[in-house]
């Protein structure tokens, strides 16, 4: 789910896609799974996790069976800061992120 390039290139890989998702479908798309405990592997543009509803929230901490992951922007990769890498630094350092020289 995301901008309709990036759907589009998961399309090519036979992917079910949503192009240009907004929140309210990604909520959908989640309340549904969540209730017919179905199993997901579910590919989001980063802005699409800025603003969890509440069956993401639930998705992300409660479902076994959903797997929820995070793509930076096409547009702008660089500038991606998965919210992992807050707890990475907290629990290991913020050393651990250090790009080598």
């Amino acid at each position: 789910m995301g901008s309709h390039a990036l759907a589009e290139g998961f399309a090519l890989l036979g992917f079910e896609i949503f192009p240009n998702a907004t929140t309210e479908q990604v909520e959908n798309v989640l309340s549904g799974l969540l209730k017919n405990k179905d199993k997901a592997l579910i590919f989001l543009e980063d802005n699409l996790t800025q603003q969890p509803g509440p069956s993401f929230l639930r998705a992300r901490t409660e479902a076994a069976g959903i797997i929820i992951t995070e793509i930076p922007p096409l547009s702008a990769p660089e500038t991606y800061r998965p919210a992992v890498e807050e707890l990475v630094a907290r629990v290991l350092g913020p050393s651990v992120l250090d790009k080598p020289s």
